[in-house]
């Protein structure tokens, strides 16, 4: 039975890295390969179904609303397919496509709670990866790609209230910051996740404090 869920993990691995090799948004096989590995870790520690967990990690970006017009069920969609093609089990394509439908963040006032212990590892791996050196880099990888401006004082954050809103949201990247990342930490299901956001939350915070110093011209130059 183990080797037969190596060899399912192995074949959705191979598919997802050859078509997200290219992707330039931050949204690329590196991303879901960290977010793989993390949720495996996380998974070990919590005593998650490995399985389960693996192949929702691996496709849980197959195919992001962010991408396609604000679609958020193409991406279970597409999940259930592809897992349907390589023959994974109907009970493992329920609980994988349903990991994937709520995965997402949906605003700052919004809450889709995870359903069941392998979901919360997957969601808090995701997260995760949007902390930290690792979150700054593709918040403004996503932000360039999506043609957003970095910075705009004259733009607020906003705390989107509903889903629509937030999908809707065209803010600056160092808004997404406030809208978002920031608030991650606090959101995590697992004491792994809880424990790994600390230290990648405080250093987001020091990046936008020193951002701003800079950008309004605060911080002495010392030639």
């Amino acid at each position: 039975m183990e080797n037969e869920k190596n060899t399912l993990v192995s074949r959705v691995a191979a598919h997802i890295a050859a078509r997200f090799a290219e992707e330039s948004s931050g949204h690329d096989w590196h991303h879901i390969n960290r977010v793989w590995k993390l949720a495996g870790r996380i998974a070990n520690d919590e005593g998650a179904d490995q399985e389960v967990v693996e192949l929702a990690a691996l496709v849980h970006d197959i195919a992001d609303w962010k991408f396609h017009g604000g679609d958020d069920a193409i991406g279970p969609r597409q999940a259930e397919q592809l897992l349907r093609q390589e023959g994974a089990s109907e009970e493992v394509i329920r609980h994988v496509v349903d990991i994937v439908a709520t995965i997402s963040f949906k605003g700052a006032g919004v809450r889709a709670e995870m359903k069941t212990l392998e979901g919360k590892c997957v969601q808090d791996a995701d997260r995760l990866d949007a902390l930290g050196a690792i979150g700054i880099a593709r918040c403004f990888a996503y932000g360039g790609h999506a043609g957003r401006l970095m910075y705009d004082p004259d733009v607020p954050p906003v705390l989107h209230g509903t889903a629509e809103a937030y999908k809707a949201a065209k803010g600056t990247s160092l808004n997404h910051f406030y809208e978002k990342l920031l608030l991650l930490k606090d959101r995590m299901n697992t004491a792994t996740g809880r424990a790994l956001a600390q230290e990648r939350h405080r250093f987001m915070e020091e990046f936008v404090e020193r951002f701003l110093e800079e950008w309004n011209g605060a911080r002495e130059v010392h030639v």
